[in-house]
């Protein structure tokens, strides 16, 4: 401890260390009275060590960052044609008139919803304009949303793959879509789910396909069945199908070569891949996801009308719908075929998969404010 004491006039301070000599001794300032010396020793043996360093480590250490937010439908649909035109169109020409709705329908023509589906779109506003059922240009953009809604409503069907095990899901597609990516963000969605899913590496005609779908398999530790370049492709699929049920698997989703619809003999391997899975399954292929490449435009709908004929279409994905996309080929796709959009892509990510939502969609292409999906 330390001790008080009276400086005698006799003594003299203690010389300083020599230059290069450890200090051994802490001097402690009291008062202005006097000076007091002990050991370094004392000293530190005396002095309180913190409670808990690690505590206080703890409590100092920076958060670890937070994953990025999903981001909404509104952010990823704003950059499309359908997006930018109409938000443009409401802010250049803010007036209700027939100006408004003639290039109203230039802009969704533009935006690829197709020549009818866009005259008779507006034909139909321009009948309830001249009726004074709108006040004012925001009330022609609510009428116009409703209008969009009730097109893509009846296409939102979700994939249900509860009806089968396992739930055979084939894979179709031009060159190019996006399709062997797609399968890896679907056996993502259903590992998550906690599904069993089982990959198909059908597509034996391209060199790198089959390594991009392992890839994608020991992402999401999902297997694949595969055989390598120039394969039978029907025979890979056939395989997967077997293995798939000794392992009780709940899902089977298979790739195949991307094609032209102007390919007589790659289409026709579809139909031998279809006929092939009868054999273990005759109602396999459970569904047939035809992939769509959302920058395609109205070139999208012949594609589907030529793959449908093949081998019996049952359900789309439309990719790539967050870049330079025009958006509207949806629209047109509604209207020609009626066939469910069970996803669409709007970015890179795993998740950016989604399950289509007509709402959600609709509202992510019109200027904020209308809708309650961002």
């Amino acid at each position: 401890m330390l001790k008080f004491w009276k400086k005698k006039p006799a003594e003299t301070a203690p010389p300083a260390p020599a230059a290069g000599q450890p200090a051994t001794e802490v001097v402690h300032d009291l008062d202005a009275a006097g000076l007091e010396r002990e050991p370094l020793g004392e000293a530190l043996a005396e002095t309180p060590a913190p409670a808990d360093t690690a505590a206080e480590h703890e409590r100092f250490r920076a958060p670890p960052p937070a994953e990025p937010a999903r981001r909404g439908w509104r952010e990823r649909l704003s950059g499309s044609a359908f997006a930018r035109g109409l938000s443009a169109l409401f802010v250049r020409h803010p007036k209700l008139d027939d100006e408004l709705l003639d290039e109203l329908e230039t802009t969704l023509i533009t935006a690829d919803v197709g020549v009818e589906a866009s005259t008779a779109l507006v034909e139909g506003l321009r009948k309830r304009m001249h009726k004074r059922e709108f006040a004012d240009a925001g009330a022609l953009l609510a009428a116009l949303r409703q209008e969009l809604v009730a097109q893509l409503g009846p296409v939102q069907r979700p994939l249900d793959i509860s009806g089968h095990r396992p739930f055979v899901v084939l894979t179709v597609g031009i060159n190019g879509v996006g399709k062997t990516t797609t399968i890896g963000k679907l056996a993502r969605r259903w590992r998550d789910e906690g599904r069993q899913v089982i990959l198909a590496a059908g597509d034996t005609f391209r060199a790198a396909a089959v390594e991009q779908l392992k890839t994608w398999g020991a992402r999401n530790q999902v297997p694949v069945i595969a055989q390598g370049q120039d394969a039978d492709a029907a025979s890979v699929i056939f395989d997967a199908l077997q293995a798939a049920r000794s392992r009780g698997a709940d899902v089977l989703v298979a790739d195949t070569a991307g094609r032209l619809h102007t390919q007589g003999g790659l289409m026709d391997e579809l139909s031998k891949i279809a006929r092939v899975l009868k054999k273990l399954d005759p109602e396999a292929p459970h569904e047939v996801l035809m992939v769509i490449d959302g920058t395609t435009g109205q070139n999208a709908v012949s594609q589907v009308r030529q793959f449908r004929q093949i081998v019996g279409v049952t359900g789309l994905v439309v990719t790539k719908l967050d870049g330079t996309a025009k958006g509207g080929v949806v629209f047109a796709l509604a209207r020609e075929f009626g066939l469910p959009i069970r996803f669409v892509g709007l970015g890179e990510q795993a998740t950016d998969l989604r399950a289509f939502d007509a709402e959600a969609y609709v509202d992510g292409l019109l200027p904020a404010g209308l809708g309650g999906h961002d």
